[in-house]
């Protein structure tokens, strides 16, 4: 049980990894695109938590984001923020 849990939240912080498979749908097509740093500077102003709350509090507008958890939310918008730094 130890090592299923532990795996799980190696696979939580793996920012890259929910981003590829849930967020670079839109992020490529739509705003703000994926490394845009002009588009996320004045989002990164406004700070990781609140992004991450942002996209916590819209969740229930995607099916695929109602399957991640909070914690993959923040890991797939710090990744995020550090390809548009």
């Amino acid at each position: 049980m130890a090592l299923s849990t532990t795996g799980l939240q190696a696979a939580a912080a793996d920012g890259k990894a929910v981003y590829e498979k849930t967020c670079a749908g839109c992020h490529a097509a739509m705003p703000p695109k994926f490394g845009d740093k002009a588009a996320w500077a004045p989002l990164i102003k406004k700070g990781a938590s609140t992004l991450t709350a942002s996209v916590v509090k819209a969740k229930g507008d995607a099916a695929e984001r109602r399957r991640r958890s909070d914690a993959d939310v923040k890991a797939a918008v710090d990744y995020m923020i550090s390809q548009a730094k």
